[in-house]
Formats: C-alpha cells, structure tokens, sequence
C-alpha cells in the first residue's frame, strides 16, 4: 500500500453556525502537486488550516507519512514538516527578510543576536530553492512574489515535507506565477507533497497531478487532472454546469451618458484619459499590471487628490472629488483589495452592509436599526452569502463571501455608477457566475457599470464594450461581440495600433 505524504481521514470542524467540514478527507502523494478545490465555504482553506496546525479539528485523524499526528499550533506542524503558505502573507514588515525568517529561532550567541549567523541561515535557505533576495532587504520593500519566496524558503530551510499553498497567485502578474510554478515544480522534483488551493482553472490543470473538490465540507471525490475536463470539474464543485451564454443573453439597452470622464491625468500613473459609460452600458478596462486601470478607478472615486480632469455624473459635474461627494452622485466603487479598502472587518456583515447607507437611514443623529437591519438582510440575501446570520462577523467569513458583502454594500446604497474593480477575483466559478449574471442584471436596470478585470474571458463575457489601457493611457477599444482575447493583447502591448469601435 502507498504511503501517502500527508493524509486527512474523516475531517469535522465546527464553528459556531456553520459546518466548516464534514468528514472530509484528502490523501497526498510524495513528490506530487494536489489541488484542492470547491466553492467559497467549501472548507478548503479550513482543511489547510488544520494540516497546517492552525485550528484542530473536532474529529478525525491525520497521518503524516505513515504515522498518526495532532497539532496543537502551527509550530508543531512545522517541527513535523508541514507549512503553509498564506494568501495573505504573515510578516513583520519593517524587519530584514533574514530577521523574519529566523523569527521563531534567532541564532544566538550568549544571549546576543549572531547576526552573521542570522545572515548565513537566510542566505543558505534562500539559495536553495534558488531566490535571488537579499537576507538584509526589508520585507515590506519586496513585491508580493518575492516575499512568497521567502516564505517558501522559510518552510524549505525548516525541513517542510509537505507545503501548503493558500490562493497564491491572488496578488501576483503572469510573469510572477510562473515562476511561482518554476519553484514549485522544482519543490515536487525533490520530493515535496505540495497542496495547491485555488479558484483558477488554467492553474489546476497546469500545476496539479490531482485535484480534491470539497462541497459543503464533505469530500465529492479525488481524480487526476490528466483525462478531467472543466465541465466535469465544475460539476464536481457546485453539481450543475455553467452556462456563460446566459450572461449575454441578459441584454442591456444603452441610454443617454451617465459617465462621462474628460481629460483625467495624474502623471505618472496615467494621462489623458477619457471616456463615455451609458446608462444600460456595460464598459471593460483591459491592461497589463501598471497600465493604470485602478489608478483611474480610484480617481473617478475622488481617492487620487493630486488627479485633474473633468468627471461628470449625469449632467451634474463633480468639480471638487471626493468618495463622500462621489458617493452623493451616486457612485460606488468595488476596490481590488477587499480586505484592506473594501470592508471594515471588525464590524459585522450587517454594519459592513449598511455603511454607506447609514446617512439615509439616520435621523437627528441616531440610526433606525430595525430599517438598518432590513435593508442589510435582503442584499445579504440577494448575494446569498454563506454565514450563519447577518450579524455574523465579516472577518470570519471567507474570501468569497466578503467580495460579496463588498457587492452587496454597494447594491444597498442604489448608486447609479458603479465602478467594479477586479469584482471575481479569488472567488470559486459558481460565484462568478452569480457575479456576472449580476452585472448584466445591474446594467440591465439602466445603471452604468465599469468593470476592470485582469481575466480576458470575463471582459469577453460581460462587457459591451472593452477599453484597453497601455502605459496609463487608453489605446483602443473594442466592442465586445465581435473582440478577441488576441486582439485586447495586440493592444494592451502595443503590438498593433489603437483602433476604435
């Protein structure tokens, strides 16, 4: 019989309101790259906690190589050989990568810091899986790819048999993730069971040997990614297939200008840059990383004071922006990072709901809860966020449903422009579905939707028309029906010139 590097037998874990897991289980191989895959809520990020020694589970085994293990914390996983690498990358910023990395046991020399040896260890770790940092940079200074190197390397330099990946690629460029793939495909060559957790097909089906889908924490089943088509896989996760001609069937029917952006610079991060939404209108933001799409997002939304240009909301000009004068216009904006500047998350999916509604549900002061709570539950509803009640608290909740709370906050505030920046980014492909046919329906209504999305096919899908930004400027546009992914690349690079619909 194999020996697996890492199994998990008959999983449960309970919080309170929610079944995280079920009697799940997952097996490993030796040497092989395992994905783990299923909805928001499904229980994988849950299930690489307890590997990792985050949580312990309420029931069930886990065998490390052959041999029963329980973690209590995350140090023991790690004495044991298991890691973790966070979406959400755990580091004292401000300190050295070699301080960070020796953290949990800093070389000592009769009760002084050895720096030399300090230097030495990060420098042996760093090197053997091949990152080029300095031991002395500061963390905080690095790119988010870089600092996942030395995570991994701290994981490597440990002794780590088996290394769990969390939504690695979330914050990272093309060229980032594949050398993320490089190092861990090197990581499997010498042996490492890796785990790989992710919403992205392309990923699985590049990466991974296997893949285990987890469905309302119970285990559906474990196949080889070789001979698995999508659809097969989608039905796995959320047991029906996904139609993405349904989403342009929803059609919208343009009408007179609702956004209209006329001139808007701030140098160096874009110049120049105008352009028309109609109400009914759906209008794409295609670019490489940096060509200045957030940027001017973020400008529209009054969060770029040095930014000049005209914006008009309707025919009403907003000659002094700001979110709080943006939002009295009747714009919402959808951030990229909804943990950072989408939700406040020590205030619970109701309060996070209401927020920018709170004005409207005042009077002389004071907040009428009973309204409050009314208008927070039927968007949390229409968003079907899986939490065991609206007044559950937001930290708590996984990635997927926060991104939902984010929609939803912005959905109870009724804006007429809604500006959606990366709006399905880390959330499972039945909620992108959601999200998408949601777009449609939200444009549908006669409201203008911008949606900026580093995904080519979910530009394709729900747009009508796709803007494409190169160098902070716009370099063409496409109407959606008749544009390819090939065509947006031409001009996100400057391959071909700009073309005009």
């Amino acid at each position: 019989m194999e020996t697996w590097a890492v199994e998990a037998r008959e999983i449960c874990k309970r919080f309170p309101g929610v079944q995280a897991l079920d009697h799940a289980s997952v097996a490993v191989a030796p040497g092989s790259c395992h994905a783990l895959m299923g909805e928001n809520g499904a229980g994988k990020s849950t299930l690489g906690k307890i590997l990792s020694g985050i949580y312990e589970p309420d029931s069930g085994t886990i065998q490390l190589e052959g041999r029963p293990v329980r973690f209590s914390n995350p140090m023991q996983a790690t004495q044991a050989g298991i890691s973790i690498v966070h979406q959400e990358l755990l580091f004292c910023e401000n300190m050295t990568v070699g301080e960070n990395l020796c953290l949990e046991d800093m070389p000592n020399r009769r009760g002084w810091v050895d720096w030399g040896e300090m230097r030495r260890r990060a420098k042996a770790w760093l090197d053997a899986i091949g990152a080029d940092v300095d031991p002395e940079a500061t963390v905080g200074a690095l790119p988010i790819s870089l600092q996942q190197m030395v995570q991994i390397a701290g994981a490597i330099g440990r002794g780590a048999k088996v290394l769990i990946f969390d939504e690695p690629t979330s914050s990272l460029t093309q060229r980032e993730t594949e050398t993320l793939f490089d190092q861990i495909r090197r990581l499997t060559a010498q042996g490492v069971a890796c785990i790989y957790v992710s919403h992205r097909m392309d990923e699985i089906f590049e990466i991974c040997d296997s893949v285990t889908v987890l469905r309302d924490g119970k285990t559906v089943g474990t196949r080889p990614t070789q001979g698995l088509t999508r659809d097969e896989l989608v039905r796995m996760m959320i047991g029906r297939n996904i139609d993405t001609a349904s989403v342009r069937a929803i059609g919208t029917h343009p009408d007179g200008v609702l956004l209209r952006v006329q001139g808007l610079s701030s140098p160096p991060r874009f110049a120049d840059v105008s352009f028309e939404v109609r109400a009914g209108e759906v209008v794409g933001f295609a670019g490489l990383v940096g060509a200045g799409r957030s940027e001017v997002a973020q400008a529209i939304f009054g969060l770029d004071p040095k930014a000049t240009g005209r914006v008009w909301v309707g025919d009403a000009e907003a000659t002094r922006r700001t979110p709080a004068s943006m939002m009295r216009l009747g714009v919402g904006l959808v951030p990229e990072d909804r943990k950072r500047q989408g939700l406040v998350l020590g205030m619970t999916a109701r309060e996070n709901i209401s927020l920018p509604s709170l004005p409207r549900l005042s009077k002389a002061g004071f907040i009428d809860r009973e309204r409050e709570y009314e208008l927070a539950r039927r968007f949390f509803d229409a968003m079907a966020v899986k939490a065991p009640h609206v007044d559950a608290p937001s930290a708590g909740l996984s990635g997927g449903n926060q991104q939902k709370l984010v929609m939803a906050k912005w959905l109870a505030a009724d804006c007429r422009v809604l500006i959606l920046d990366e709006p399905t980014r880390g959330v499972d492909v039945g909620t992108k579905s959601e999200i998408h046919h949601m777009i449609r329906r939200l444009a549908a209504e006669g409201r203008a939707v911008v949606v900026i999305s580093s995904e080519l096919p979910e530009l394709l899908t729900v747009s009508d028309r796709i803007l494409a930004m190169r160098n902070g400027r716009i370099a063409g546009e496409l109407p959606a029906d008749t544009a390819t992914e090939e065509a947006l690349l031409r001009l996100m690079t400057g391959v071909e010139t700009a073309v005009s619909a």
